[in-house]
């Protein structure tokens, strides 16, 4: 867990993942200023936090390279629901861990149900259910 690669930030468009202030966020904006006489051109990037949800902001040169992480897509089955929270097994690894269930999904989730999770960084995120248990 917790692949990054580097990438140019100049190359970075809306909806590219990037890590700002140690988290992964999705870019909601970015706006590129012309370059000086002796000066680079500088990118205003906006960027929304995938798991806190905060809104961030960072002006750099766009020759900089920026950090991007590797976001692992993997299956789960739902093992049992208490709360906001469910009990799952991964499909791969048979490792059983607990997952915030997202707001859209509390209603939604049950037993047995598969469901896809995404592991950025040092945390696991339920996207969404793949389909319905018996």
């Amino acid at each position: 867990m917790g692949e990054v690669t580097r990438r140019g930030v100049g190359t970075l468009q809306k909806g590219n993942y990037i890590i700002l202030d140690g988290a992964a966020c999705t870019v909601v904006s970015t706006q590129t200023s012309r370059p000086g006489k002796h000066g680079h051109a500088k990118v205003r990037l906006q960027a929304v936090g995938i798991i806190d949800g905060k809104k961030r902001e960072v002006v750099m040169p766009g020759h900089d390279e920026v950090d991007v992480p590797i976001i692992g897509k993997k299956n789960a089955q739902v093992l049992s629901v208490s709360g906001d929270h469910a009990n799952v097994m991964d499909m791969e690894t048979y490792e059983t861990f607990d997952l915030l269930i997202p707001e859209e999904l509390r209603e939604k989730v049950a037993s047995g149900d598969n469901v896809l999770y995404w592991e950025i960084l040092n945390d696991r995120v339920m996207k969404q259910i793949m389909q319905k248990g018996s």
